[in-house]
C-alpha cells in the first residue's frame, strides 16, 4: 500500500514538472505564431536553378510575340 503513495508522490511530481515547462514555454513566446505552421503546407518549395537560362525563348513567350 505505501508504494501507491511513492507512486502517486512521483507522478504528482513529473506532472508538475511537465506544467512548469509548458508554462515557461508559453511565457517565452514559443506559441506565439499560430497562424504560419498551419498554411505553410500549402506553400510550395522553389527550385533552385544553378544554370543561368540561355537566350532561347520559351514556348509561352513565342506564341505570346507571334500573336501580337
Amino acid at each position: 500500500m505505501s508504494v501507491i503513495y511513492v507512486l502517486l508522490a512521483i507522478s504528482i511530481s513529473v506532472a508538475l514538472a511537465f506544467f512548469a515547462a509548458f508554462l515557461f514555454s508559453v511565457k517565452s513566446g514559443q506559441y506565439d505564431d499560430t497562424y504560419t505552421p498551419s498554411v505553410r503546407m500549402l506553400f510550395e518549395d522553389e527550385v533552385v536553378n544553378d544554370q543561368k537560362p540561355k537566350n532561347k525563348k520559351s514556348k509561352h513567350n513565342q506564341t505570346k510575340s507571334t500573336n501580337q
